[in-house]
């Protein structure tokens, strides 16, 4: 049997005394693209910070990779929901990516030999090389989600984590990402945040309802008990209630 590359036992997790997280348990094998939904509020983003390190649990165990999160960083790549940032200020496309490589800096601050050449083979990967030297303030929304997929891939990550990538684009950016995680899911481990339940049912292998507790269902599971709309906008396609 596989030993999992996530490992989530008796987890809890309150702010100020309210509950987020209560007695969750799962685990995520190597390989699988798994999906994320749930109603807002539910947990989803705490859940997220938790798997990477970014603040402790206050009870249970989380274990990527058989370690504590915070010890192998370096494995994991992370697209934030949103990047806030200045779009007057002059970073390229290229430099953005760069960042994704800043823990591997020298002692005495530089980027290692060779970190141009890797980010612009990133940038290929995602079909945006020809973006490189262009001011990331100037991409469209799709193409700067490319970019910071790029950024979270430099370091070719064994798990790849996405908060929500398609919330702020169009219809045909959003196909253009998802075709690119299908690619990647051939490389990789993905976890990915969504509300497109529709579309996600189409591409992940599992799917984890977070709403305080997190309960992982199959594609048809998930058909037959949020088909209402009960978290997010009603399934519209009659063929996936009909999945074998």
């Amino acid at each position: 049997m596989k030993e999992p590359i996530l490992t989530i036992d008796g987890l809890d997790f309150a702010f100020d005394g309210s509950p987020v997280l209560e007695n969750v348990h799962f685990t995520v094998e190597k390989g699988e693209f798994i999906g994320i939904f749930g109603p807002n509020g539910g947990g989803k983003t705490t859940l997220l910070k938790l798997i990477l390190g970014l603040i402790p649990p206050q009870k249970g165990k989380i274990l990527l990779f058989g370690k504590p999160p915070h010890e192998v960083r370096g494995k994991v790549g992370y697209v934030p929901q949103a990047l806030r940032f200045d779009k007057a200020f002059p970073i390229s496309a290229l430099e953005v990516v760069r960042m994704g490589i800043l823990s591997h800096l020298t002692w005495w601050g530089g980027f290692p030999s060779g970190s141009k050449e890797k980010a612009r083979h990133a940038l290929e990967q995602v079909g945006m090389a020809h973006k490189a030297d262009e001011a990331f303030g100037s991409l469209s929304g799709g193409e700067a989600q490319r970019v910071l997929i790029a950024r979270a891939t430099v370091e070719n990550p064994e798990l790849l984590i996405l908060d929500e990538p398609t919330a702020s684009v169009d219809q045909a950016a959003e196909q253009s990402i998802f075709s690119l995680l299908d690619q990647l899911k051939q490389k990789m481990t993905i976890l990915m945040v969504t509300h497109d339940l529709q579309t996600i049912i189409d591409r992940a292998g599992r799917l984890l309802c977070v709403h305080r507790q997190v309960t992982s269902m199959r594609n048809k599971e998930v058909c037959e008990h949020f088909a209402l709309g009960l978290y997010h906008t009603p399934l519209t396609s009659k063929d996936h209630f009909f999945k074998k």
